[in-house]
């Protein structure tokens, strides 16, 4: 009996922010995956271990976590002054699917380092001490990314004292810049897509809450922790071993896509987990943070709890950051008054992990808000490069 041989593909393992990937070049993918299709998606669950009904990861790359089950291609940029564009696939755990539909803010991170590791930048644009800006095409949701990417004897420094609540040693720090991060793209709305800066949002089974709806740096649904019956301290065991308390989350979720018409059914819901994000916030509060650090009210403007395909985030997406960030700027959304109401050009927020920092520029334009920029601060790290193997047959 004949079997097929394991491919091998070239790919770098990275941590990026508190999330891990499998980086590729575009040029190093089979050539049947080297475009969009059932082939590049069948690719990349198998690279990660997906779909697991053990939900485990064991037979791939995989973490069995939102935060590590994500692949990540970058090529040279199609687009004028951009130096890569880079495209972002988040596959799920026990589905057989890839949601093409967001950017992964913690791995822009890598994706600015990867694109100087794996040759993509100019040479004559990579200082030999310094700093290098990597001018990224998020190609899933069109927008510019610039990584300030701290370089050391012509290669990327990843080294250094930057601390990262949610990620265990300290690196080098690399700032993010999200030009526009507003939503005005093809899906054709607005930062604020019903109008409002707060929403009646009616939820089957639940009942009609308050909810600030935004799409800026991702699709985002806040709605305030105590009108769910919470108190915004939560950690991932208080509520992913819940049942009952996900699948609330969930509807709330599929209520809040379904008002901002990022689907037109509850069903499209299930092939779009990776959109729009669901969070609760409050007012500043002591708590504890899983690892045990005591966040004291006085360190934070508000806490934030995020959930991520289906699950409470560890810590914090960073492209809910950047929605946390625009929102907390606009006064009149939840995360404004959570924050305490002001107007305010940076905001720094609790989650389960500890704190982040986030600016945000707001300003009026018309009737509508428009953010020009958001601005965080990430770490990002080679883990492991080389091959990844996977069947012959695999896709």
């Amino acid at each position: 009996m004949s079997h097929v041989p394991q491919v091998k593909i070239p790919a770098t393992y990275m941590r990026g922010g508190t999330s891990k990937g499998v980086f590729f070049r575009l040029q190093d993918l089979p050539q049947s995956c080297q475009v969009p299709g059932e082939a590049r998606d069948r690719l990349f669950m198998r690279v990660i271990g997906s779909p697991d009904p053990y939900a485990a990861h064991i037979d791939g790359m995989g973490g069995a976590t939102s935060s590590t089950s994500k692949c990540v291609i970058l090529s040279k940029s199609s687009q004028a002054d951009h130096d890569v564009d880079y495209l972002y696939g988040q596959v799920a755990i026990d589905k057989a699917f890839v949601d093409w539909s967001g950017n992964c803010g913690n791995l822009s991170t890598a994706a600015g380092a990867f694109a100087i590791h794996a040759g993509l930048v100019d040479p004559a644009r990579i200082p030999e001490h310094g700093t290098c800006q990597v001018r990224i095409w998020q190609a899933n949701i069109q927008k510019t990314i610039i990584a300030h990417v701290p370089v050391s004897n012509g290669q990327v420094q990843e080294t250094g004292d930057f601390e990262l609540d949610g990620v265990t040693f300290p690196a080098a720090e690399i700032v993010l810049e999200f030009l526009e991060p507003s939503d005005d793209g093809e899906e054709g709305g607005s930062m604020f897509p019903t109008g409002n800066l707060i929403d009646d949002l009616e939820v089957p089974g639940i009942g009609t809450l308050k909810a600030t709806l935004i799409s800026a740096g991702i699709p985002a649904v806040f709605v305030d922790a105590e009108a769910i019956g919470y108190q915004g301290t939560e950690l991932r065991e208080d509520i992913n071993g819940n049942p009952e308390a996900l699948a609330r989350f969930e509807a709330i979720r599929i209520a809040g896509a379904l008002r901002m018409g990022l689907i037109k059914t509850p069903e499209e819901a299930a092939t779009r987990q990776h959109t729009p994000k669901i969070a609760f916030v409050t007012s500043a509060k002591d708590y504890r943070a899983s690892s045990g650090k005591v966040v004291r009210a006085s360190e934070v403007d508000l806490l934030v709890r995020a959930l991520s395909m289906g699950k409470l985030h560890h810590a914090m997406m960073g492209t809910a950051a950047v929605a946390i960030g625009t929102a907390a700027a606009i006064p009149g959304t939840l995360v404004n008054l959570a924050a305490g109401g002001e107007a305010r050009s940076a905001v720094r927020f609790g989650h389960p992990s500890g704190t982040l920092r986030v600016g945000a520029e707001a300003a009026r334009d018309g009737d509508e808000w428009r953010v020009t920029k958001a601005i965080m601060s990430r770490s990002a790290r080679v883990l492991m490069e080389g091959w990844v193997r996977v069947p012959g047959d695999a896709f």
